[in-house]
C-alpha cells in the first residue's frame, strides 16, 4: 500500500484546514486508518483513529474540533482540523492497518500561528 498525504500548510489560529491521505495498491486489505502528529522535540502521538466501519477515536486535546472520515471508494482518508490552536502544530501521518501490516505517509506539515 502506497500512501500520499496533502493539504498541509500555514495558517492562522482559529483557522481550518483538511488533510488528506490517499492510498493506492493492495487497498482491498486496509481494515482501520488513522492520524497521528508529531511535534518538534515530541513523541508522535495519535489524533484520530476511524475504523473499517466507520466507529472514530479522537485524542481528547482535539476533541469537537478535528473530524476524521475517508471514502472507501476513493481509498482516501480526510482529517477536518477546524478551530485550530498554535498548540496544533505538528508534522501529520496518516497511517494505514491492513490484515498484515502498517503503513505510514511520509507526513506533512502544519503549523498555526498565533
Amino acid at each position: 500500500v502506497q500512501l500520499v498525504e496533502s493539504g498541509g500548510g500555514l495558517v492562522q489560529a482559529g483557522g481550518s484546514l483538511r488533510l488528506s491521505c490517499a492510498a493506492s495498491g493492495s487497498t482491498y486489505s486496509i481494515n482501520a486508518m488513522a492520524w497521528y502528529r508529531q511535534a518538534l522535540g515530541k513523541q508522535r502521538e495519535l489524533v484520530a483513529l476511524i475504523n473499517s466501519g466507520g466507529s472514530t477515536n479522537y485524542a481528547d486535546s482535539v476533541k469537537g474540533r478535528f473530524a476524521i472520515s475517508r471514502d472507501d471508494v476513493e481509498n482516501t482518508m480526510y482529517l477536518q482540523m477546524n478551530s485550530l490552536k498554535p498548540e496544533d502544530t505538528a508534522v501529520y501521518y496518516c497511517r494505514i492497518f491492513t490484515t498484515s501490516y502498517a503503513y505510514w505517509g511520509q507526513g506533512t506539515q502544519v503549523t498555526v500561528s498565533s
